[in-house]
């Protein structure tokens, strides 16, 4: 263990390591939070199934341009400024809800969580990574740090709601102070070489818009996203509103979703060692189609938490084997990852407002059904990656 934390050789990089694992811890709740607290704001402050699609679809809106602006205005101001600017936003986000009396203030405190999140997330990774650059169990251990933070927060929902609904405030407040206390770690985060260094040119220019793997592989993001922000943000409140699940088990499904999900990233960075990356996407694939239809259409709590199970473990590889099958256009185009990006991140935008308008007019269940044809197309693609990379090899 020792020889694994060498790099850590001086106070500066501890405090840089520790600092950040902690707040990243924080960043997991935040983003649990969104689906776990939508349907208590939902009735507290009377939105319709459709303005609670929108604010879902406005916190990705916020998360992918703090994910940008995080990578450009350090350039300008420095890192350190650029992360206490967003990451300010979650302790006033949280505030807006508790205090917000109209729709339009929790419209904008959510496209604050966004903000905070995508800005965080951009810090912590670039972080880490120039500590420890090849080290690949460091962000491995970043996520399952943000994983674990994820897990707890319905936890605490649970313990705050399950005599009281109303309590649900008491979860905002909590994620006001942990929005401090994030804050205050970055504010004591010793960071040396703050501001970073234009860079110059665009290698390859724009020609990846003509390579067929760099739309394979967006699409098949794009619609991967549709199905995981559709899932995560409206799971809960599909539960609790069809009465297959109790308001305790509803937010049980998530922690048990983020559970899988920490162990499924961890299963296929061993596997990739292993099979081949296109043939993992194909079984995590049918895996990921086959266990959503199982959970839209079960009735009893076992088979419905074993779907979660299932949807869970075979989603939570397909986002970075994608990316690490699409890698050779990555790094031949400086260009194409930010396309990439921004052109799948509209899938997590695009869908919760979907499922939220035909929720609206059908009911939640038929908004949950639209997730089927995305699955579906999304294993079209990973089927099509696989064919396209078999090609390459046998010409």
């Amino acid at each position: 263990m020792n020889n694994r934390m060498e790099f850590l050789d001086t106070g500066e990089k501890k405090k840089q390591f520790y600092f950040t694992y902690g707040a990243f811890l924080i960043n997991g709740m935040l983003a649990l939070s969104i689906g776990s607290l939508l349907p208590f704001i939902k009735d507290a402050k009377m939105l319709s199934y459709a303005f609670g699609g929108f604010i879902v679809s406005l916190h990705s809106v916020g998360n992918l341009i703090s994910s940008f602006a995080g990578g450009t205005l350090p350039v300008f101001i420095g890192r350190k400024k650029t992360i206490l600017l967003f990451n300010l936003f979650t302790a006033v986000a949280y505030a807006m809800i508790v205090f917000g009396n109209d729709k339009y203030t929790i419209a904008a405190a959510f496209f604050l969580t966004g903000l905070s999140r995508g800005a965080t997330s951009n810090f912590c990774n670039t972080v880490i990574n120039n500590l420890a650059p090849g080290k690949a169990w460091t962000i491995n251990a970043l996520h399952a740090t943000f994983a674990v933070g994820a897990f707890l927060f319905p936890i605490l929902i649970i313990l705050l709601t399950n005599n009281n609904p109303d309590n649900w405030v008491y979860a905002c407040v909590f994620m006001v102070i942990m929005g401090v206390i994030s804050w205050l770690l970055y504010f004591f985060t010793p960071l040396s070489n703050d501001r970073l260094e234009k860079k110059q040119g665009n290698q390859g220019g724009f020609l990846f818009f003509k390579e067929p793997l760099f739309w394979i592989c967006t699409g098949t993001l794009f619609f991967y996203l549709c199905g995981e922000q559709g899932v995560i943000g409206w799971m809960i409140t599909y539960f609790k509103d069809t009465g297959l699940l109790s308001a305790t088990l509803s937010q049980i499904t998530a922690s048990v979703l983020w559970i899988m999900i920490l162990a499924g990233r961890l299963s296929a960075a061993w596997l990739s060692t292993r099979v081949k990356k296109e043939k993992l996407l194909v079984i995590m694939g049918v895996g990921l189609t086959l266990f959503f239809f199982i959970l839209l259409f079960s009735r009893t709590t076992a088979v419905i938490f074993i779907a979660i199970m299932g949807f869970g473990y075979s989603m939570a590889g397909i986002y970075p084997t994608t990316v690490a099958v699409g890698g050779k256009i990555i790094k031949k185009y400086d260009m194409a990852w930010s396309f990439m990006l921004t052109m799948a991140s509209l899938g997590a935008i695009v869908m919760p407002s979907i499922i939220g308008k035909i929720a609206e007019t059908a009911g939640i269940f038929y908004g949950m059904s639209s997730i089927v044809a995305v699955v579906f197309i999304d294993l079209a693609f990973i089927i099509g990656l696989y064919l396209l990379q078999g090609k390459k090899e046998n010409a």
